[in-house]
């Protein structure tokens, strides 16, 4: 027997914090077809039943054609069961969209009491955690230890409480439960721990990456489930991958080293991926690099491609000693503060430039 468990799809982001209004759009709709697209894996693989562990959905107001296309995916496959946990960026109720009842084949839950569904002989349980519930919610947890155990919760691991009502899931207050198999979703990377001598908790991920700061393979959970007992495999499936590059800089390298550098260490990405390259290391004070230059060259081998210079300027203080000019003094003056050499360096640096009338922004 087969499941797919995944979370924190985000349908319907806009997508727009560093795409331009065509990239956002493509990008928006990707997101939908991925979805779409895992559905048509399960179906050929003969998965049985999807669970999606909260943020099927980014906001309140989602586009009627976004849900339409979640509703037609469920009738379309009468054969999965879809298991469908709300979590905390899930405001909208899709199924009152373009449907007259809800399909046989899609199960919710509360967040009043645990709802226990028995698919195929195993106890799939869920409850929406909020401020009000969140510390009680393990307590209110009853399982049968002969029976194989999935439960679903969205919120953010921990092995305390949270405070003032946060979401958050006790795995400690968890432990002994009975539970075969946590299926969590809110942490957008792939997580796979040991809940206690019987049970795991998993984190899938995000479908999709959204931002750099869901850089990597992304996708779901596949489980089988054979003789009593729960295997799990990741699989990878987002249409593109984020990727942040650092470069390490040095002093003697121009920008044209520069993007050999950079062309080098991403020789091996595809080139419908995103891409942020990160420039490190250090360069003089007078030697700025031309990230636009460097942009431009990449800009049409990927899909989207940014650049931050955090590469670290030397400033020679003795070059400065006798220098009467008004850089001069302002390098003396910086140098004499109590401050770290990092910070200095920076201070200079625009200093420097304002003093030559150039853009510091």
């Amino acid at each position: 027997m087969r499941l797919i468990h995944c979370a924190d799809l985000h349908l319907d982001s806009k997508m727009e914090s560093n795409l331009d209004k065509d990239q956002a759009m493509l990008r928006r709709s990707e997101l939908t077809e991925t979805f779409e697209g895992m559905v048509e894996y399960a179906a050929k693989e003969d998965v049985g039943a999807i669970l999606i562990s909260g943020d099927l959905f980014d906001k309140t107001h989602i586009r009627k054609e976004v849900k339409k296309r979640v509703v037609a995916q469920i009738n379309l496959h009468p054969e999965i069961e879809f298991y469908y946990l709300k979590g905390n960026h899930d405001k909208c109720d899709f199924m009152e969209e373009g449907i007259d009842e809800i399909p046989d084949n899609f199960h919710m839950f509360s967040d009043q009491a645990w709802t226990s569904y028995d698919y195929k002989g195993i106890v799939i349980s869920g409850m929406e955690i909020n401020a009000d519930n969140v510390k009680s919610m393990p307590d209110r947890l009853v399982l049968d230890s002969n029976k194989l155990n999935i439960v679903m919760l969205h919120g953010q691991q921990s092995d305390y409480d949270g405070k003032d009502g946060a979401e958050i899931v006790n795995t400690r207050a968890l432990a002994g439960k009975f539970i075969d198999y946590l299926a969590l979703g809110h942490v957008h990377k792939y997580i796979y721990e040991k809940l206690d001598d019987r049970g795991v908790y998993c984190y899938p991920g995000c479908l999709e990456g959204r931002g750099f700061d869901e850089t990597g393979d992304k996708g779901f959970v596949l489980l089988e489930i054979n003789d009593g007992k729960i295997s799990s495999e990741f699989i990878p499936f987002a249409k593109r991958r984020l990727h942040e590059i650092s470069v390490d800089v040095k002093a003697s390298m121009d920008i044209n080293a520069v993007i050999a550098k950079a062309r080098e260490l991403a020789s091996d990405v595809d080139p419908q991926d995103l891409v942020k390259f990160v420039l490190l290391g250090e360069r003089e004070l007078d030697d700025e690099l031309d990230i636009i230059k460097l942009v431009h060259y990449f800009e049409n081998k990927f899909f989207f491609v940014k650049c931050y210079d955090r590469t670290k300027t030397i400033i020679d203080y003795d070059s400065f000693l006798y220098d009467k000019s008004l850089k001069g003094e302002f390098v003396r003056m910086v140098q004499g503060e109590n401050l770290d050499e990092d910070t200095k360096s920076k201070i200079i640096e625009l200093g420097i430039k304002a003093i030559m009338g150039e853009d510091i922004l």
